[in-house]
């Protein structure tokens, strides 16, 4: 079991970067939107087969939601169907790639660098007999005092999404009424 879910982590994991690479290398940004979304699905699930469930559906409910929101504003924005419309991913480069170089070479550096702890004992929390505890600790260092905020922004995202699609409507709610909104007047 332990080769198959390597395997599938592998897959995972070159789709993810595959996909978050093309994301600069298409033309519209409805593409570059479905293909990050594609990616973070392939992370998410990566995390799921590491048997963190938790995190692994928050990522991928998370930025789902996240392209939704941007595929709606796009639309509201742009007024026309963006995976038509050919454009540059790109800005700035030259610029770009010397930045995500240097911050790779750091971040590698960084990794072989530092001292890294090592565990002595195995920690109360990942006992099999503690798995709940484990959801419950984990769920609460994600979310914590934060509840009521996530629980208002989802509120907020999804009137965003039906207020976006309103906007986006070519004809409106009342023309079929006329100007004066009485019907009829047409």
């Amino acid at each position: 079991m332990d080769l198959a879910r390597d395997i599938a982590l592998g897959a995972l994991g070159v789709v993810a970067v595959v996909t978050g690479a093309l994301v600069f290398r298409v033309d519209s940004m409805a593409r570059a939107t479905y293909l990050l979304a594609a990616s973070f699905v392939a992370v998410g699930a990566s995390v799921v087969l590491l048997h963190l469930d938790y995190v692994g559906v928050v990522v991928v409910l998370m930025m789902l939601m996240e392209m939704a929101v941007m595929g709606v504003y796009m639309v509201m924005f742009m007024g026309m169907n963006p995976a038509l419309m050919p454009m540059s991913m790109v800005h700035s480069g030259r610029r770009a790639v010397i930045a995500a170089v240097t911050c790779f070479v750091l971040l590698a550096v960084g990794i072989l660098l530092v001292p890294w702890p090592t565990r002595t004992e195995v920690p109360t929390s990942a006992l099999p007999s503690s798995s709940e505890a484990t959801t419950y600790a984990l769920g609460d260092a994600l979310m914590g005092d934060h509840m009521l905020v996530m629980m208002v922004v989802s509120q907020v995202m999804l009137a965003t999404i039906v207020a976006g699609i309103v906007i986006a409507q070519a004809r409106g709610r009342y023309e079929r009424l006329g100007d004066d909104l009485k019907g009829g007047s047409r």
